[in-house]
């Protein structure tokens, strides 16, 4: 795991969330990816962090394990892995059901951080990174 901290959502899966087999769509766990990592940042960063910048996905390896049927419930467990290279740093998301330790989804993901005001990339602030990393 990380010795950066963790942060921690729930998510339920509903009526539009299972596809055809009576799991929760590969889409989906995609988007829960993104909404746990967009509120990781939103809960973590200084409002004046939020404002100067947005993230950007450069890419998502997801491994999907286990199936997730209509009313289960997982909690996704969040962080960064590693320290900031340039304008990136990796993210992990896990997705644990209620139950069983065991991941349902593990996704490793690629972002980078852009100047709003610009659009283009910039070097991560230490500042910024410094509550993921677990630094004050």
């Amino acid at each position: 795991m990380t010795t950066h901290p963790v942060f921690e959502m729930t998510f339920e899966a509903t009526p539009a969330d299972i596809d055809e087999l009576g799991h929760v769509n590969n889409a989906v766990w995609v988007r829960w990816v993104q909404e746990a990592a967009t509120t990781h940042w939103y809960a973590g960063a200084n409002p004046a962090h939020v404002a100067a910048y947005v993230w950007v996905v450069m890419r998502h390896e997801i491994d999907y394990r286990r199936g997730l049927g209509l009313g289960g419930r997982v909690t996704a467990r969040t962080w960064v892995e590693g320290m900031p290279v340039g304008a990136r740093f990796d993210r992990v998301v896990e997705f644990v059901g209620e139950s069983v330790a065991k991941p349902h989804v593990r996704a490793r993901t690629t972002w980078a951080i852009l100047d709003r005001a610009t659009g283009r990339p910039v070097r991560i602030p230490a500042a910024v990174a410094a509550p993921f990393l677990g630094e004050s």
